[in-house]
């Protein structure tokens, strides 16, 4: 059995580069936050004056695997960006889910008579 190293070496310089150009779209079309962030060229410092929040939290955010979307989209901006949910399917187009992604769309979870909102452990 050859390694990947291997094979990509058999193949044409021309072949080689397609192959090659087709890892970078794939590989830039999905990322973690923390590369997204890298990519941005920004430290967990610089996102942490940004989202007001410690270093330390940063680097917790970029771990989670399940965020609220109002804490996706605010560390999103925070990088310059602006969030977009698109739920494809695969008999149809993609389609572009509004509205629930905004703050003003967003509800806000209250604790009891206190104003303030409650964690869920999830942020």
């Amino acid at each position: 059995m050859s390694t990947l190293k291997q094979r990509m070496k058999e193949l044409s310089p021309a072949r080689r580069k397609k192959v090659e150009t087709r890892v970078a779209e794939l590989v830039s079309q999905e990322m973690t936050l923390q590369e997204l962030r890298r990519a941005r060229k920004l430290t967990q410092v610089r996102m942490a004056k940004a989202l007001r929040i410690s270093q330390d939290g940063v680097s917790r955010l970029e771990r989670r695997t399940d965020l609220l979307l109002s804490t996706l989209r605010k560390s999103v901006e925070a990088m310059g960006g602006s969030l977009s949910l698109i739920a494809e399917f695969p008999d149809s187009e993609p389609v572009t889910i509004s509205g629930i992604a905004s703050v003003e769309a967003a509800p806000q979870r209250r604790t009891r008579g206190v104003g303030r909102r409650a964690s869920t452990g999830n942020d």
